[in-house]
């Protein structure tokens, strides 16, 4: 008879079989001149093979509390959650940006206040919660007994400040003429001064998007996915938060619209989706765009 295995060789052989499965999950797809590459596996593993501080922006959005079901395929709780949180930290440059679009379900009467545990415990791993932000969306459904649920959070994390800040402005909306009333102390007068007004101003903290079939995204395919958000909204705060060439990350990336947005922006793109569906889908949408379709 063979001796028998120790419970330590037991062990290592099934760490080996979890690795080789998890090689075998992960393919790796290079597009174009190696500006993107989409990664088809768990994120929590693969985030471990992004070296420390390389990435200049991250723009996600996670499952809402389970509020859809992913294909049936999606494990997601507090501990998935922080340890995403925790792996975000650690690959994200100083002065780096986090963009983290969620929402809370209402369960027994009560929205859950996930969002917000998850923003303060953002601060905990050592981001700062820099901006606030409201996706301003229409309601899909109403209720009788709270008023139309119109937006979502988009919490912006820098890693210490932000390296990058390039708002978007918007007309200012001139009232009364270009004299104003001043008070003088000293004379115990008023006097009129003219002043030369801005025509611009940053854009307020509430972005308002349409959303939905023709919407969203021009690409039908993107509907594959039961969440797909605006391709502008990805759009707006890559440019916000990030300069042409750096690095772009979405660790949940569904059907692939911060890679299209990503791709539209001279920007490289780390791109990671666990569900083999919606990695395909993400992956004919980029490459449909590297092909000018």
């Amino acid at each position: 008879m063979g001796a028998e295995k120790s419970s330590a060789d037991v062990g290592e052989g099934k760490h080996e079989q979890e690795r080789k499965f998890r090689e075998a999950l992960s393919t790796e797809i290079s597009i174009g001149d190696a500006l993107l590459k989409l990664l088809h596996g768990d994120c929590l593993d693969l985030m471990s093979d992004i070296p420390d501080g390389s990435v200049d922006l991250t723009v996600t959005s996670p499952p809402y509390d389970n509020l859809r079901t992913y294909n049936n395929k999606l494990v997601w709780n507090w501990e998935i959650f922080t340890g995403i949180a925790e792996q975000l930290f650690r690959v994200t440059k100083n002065g780096g940006v986090v963009v983290w679009v969620v929402g809370d379900a209402t369960i027994k009467g009560s929205e859950t206040g996930t969002s917000f545990r998850q923003a303060l415990y953002f601060k905990d791993v050592g981001f700062n919660l820099h901006d606030t932000m409201i996706y301003n969306r229409y309601a899909q459904f109403t209720s009788n007994v709270r008023y139309s649920q119109d937006f979502e959070y988009m919490f912006i994390f820098s890693k210490d400040k932000p390296k990058t800040i390039n708002l978007i402005q918007t007309k200012c909306k001139p009232h009364g003429g270009n004299n104003f009333k001043l008070w003088n102390r000293d004379s115990n007068t008023i006097k009129y001064r003219t002043v030369k007004r801005n025509k611009i101003k940053p854009h307020s903290n509430i972005f308002k998007y349409n959303r939905g079939n023709n919407h969203s995204t021009k690409d039908k395919n993107a509907y594959k996915h039961p969440a797909t958000f605006p391709e502008l909204l990805a759009h707006d705060h890559i440019i916000s938060w990030s300069n042409e060439g750096d690095t772009v990350l979405d660790p949940m990336m569904g059907s692939g619209t911060t890679g299209v947005a990503c791709l539209n922006l001279n920007r490289r793109f780390i791109g990671i989706e666990k569900d083999p569906e919606y990695f395909k889908i993400a992956t004919e949408r980029i490459e449909k765009k590297t092909n000018g379709k």
